[in-house]
């Protein structure tokens, strides 16, 4: 009984101390003085969740001025920034707005692609996990519409 006693204080106490941990992150999200910054994962090739992805990004913009945003691509989802997509006007609208979209080099490989295929105004990272998770480790909330 002794043992369940301590460990049970021991749980407790590192549950507390997370949430102790926890508490500076809300903080800094309020402070003005932190720039907001989201990065967004698209990897389906319907338009309508491309539509929603471009929406919340360009509602983040609008709603925290100044914010750092990135949309990035990988599987299925890399078809949408081809250049003749359905949305390619809207990704020029976003990467005009001053957002950052990104394509998988991985992705493009395996699916034959090339960048005379693509929207001329994305950028490229090497490979679209890695990228999420590096803005991840970076501070950036992680949205997935």
């Amino acid at each position: 009984m002794k043992f369940m006693n301590r460990l049970l204080g021991a749980l407790l106490g590192g549950a507390l101390m997370t949430g102790a941990l926890a508490l500076p992150t809300t903080a800094a999200a309020m402070d003005p003085m932190v720039t907001p910054k989201v990065v967004f994962q698209v990897s389906e090739s319907d338009p309508a969740t491309w539509n929603l992805a471009l929406n919340n990004a360009k509602n983040v913009q609008k709603d925290l001025k100044g914010a750092v945003i990135e949309i990035v691509a990988y599987g299925p989802g890399i078809g949408m920034l081809k250049a003749d997509s359905v949305v390619a006007n809207r990704i020029d609208e976003a990467v005009a707005s001053g957002m950052k979209v990104v394509a998988c080099g991985n992705t493009m490989k395996g699916q034959k692609l090339t960048k005379d295929d693509m929207n001329a105004k994305i950028a490229y990272v090497q490979a679209g996990v890695v990228e999420l998770m590096d803005r991840q480790m970076e501070g950036y909330s992680y949205i997935r519409p």
